[in-house]
């Protein structure tokens, strides 16, 4: 599990094809390696991966077929940036939210725009994900724990503070970039418990305006 909150902008040394899929190696510039052990987990832009090599600089993951296909980490190559955080323990401060590393999908840049000293974007989500995005809820976008300021349809958009900006890749989004974006949790959780015994029926929908009525909760 993780929180949200970056520790470093890492850096891609090197992107090498291995049986199929991927190992990547990262430099994990100013995050600390020295209490990092081998099959420990590291989110790098969202997606959680597992420490399979120490190097000099950084690590080194395998990242299969299956998260290359849902991620953005198949456009990651030698030079490329990339958030990391390393996995939370007990004492760790929950500064952000709780996030899996397990990534819902692709979402796209929009617009980016100042707003004194912030900068704000909006972003368009995949529409399976829509009904999970929130006003003043919780995403994480490319592994960045993140308040929703407002939303419309498929779309959502932000305000980053200076910090943000400077110490995550968020500086460098521009219109056209493909981010991971993680749903709050609690959210597809509550989802499936709110179908109760249907979430058991493999034909039965998701939870809908229709689901709610027939159900009592409308």
């Amino acid at each position: 599990m993780f929180t949200g909150i970056i520790q470093a902008i890492g850096k891609i040394d090197t992107v090498e094809a291995r049986g199929g899929d991927v190992r990547i190696v990262i430099d994990s510039g100013k995050m600390s390696m020295a209490d990092v052990n081998l099959g420990d987990s590291i989110a790098v832009n969202g997606v959680c991966l597992t420490v399979v090599e120490k190097t000099a600089k950084g690590f080194a993951a395998d990242v299969s077929n299956e998260t290359l296909a849902r991620t953005t980490l198949k456009q990651l190559q030698a030079g490329s940036s990339a958030n990391l955080e390393m996995a939370l323990t007990p004492s760790v401060r929950m500064g952000g939210h709780i996030v899996s590393g397990h990534v819902d999908g692709e979402g796209e840049v929009l617009k980016r725009w100042s707003d004194g000293r912030s900068e704000k974007f909006q972003f368009q989500a995949p529409d399976p994900l829509a009904k999970y995005i929130a006003e003043k809820g919780s995403i994480c976008v490319d592994g960045i724990s993140l308040t929703v300021n407002k939303v419309d349809g498929a779309r959502f958009e932000l305000n980053i503070v200076p910090h943000t900006l400077q110490e995550t890749t968020m500086g460098e989004f521009q219109p056209g970039r493909k981010v991971n974006l993680e749903v709050d949790i609690i959210a597809r959780y509550l989802e499936r418990l709110i179908l109760g015994d249907k979430a058991a029926d493999p034909t039965a929908g998701g939870v809908d305006k229709q689901f709610l009525q027939d159900h009592g909760f409308t």
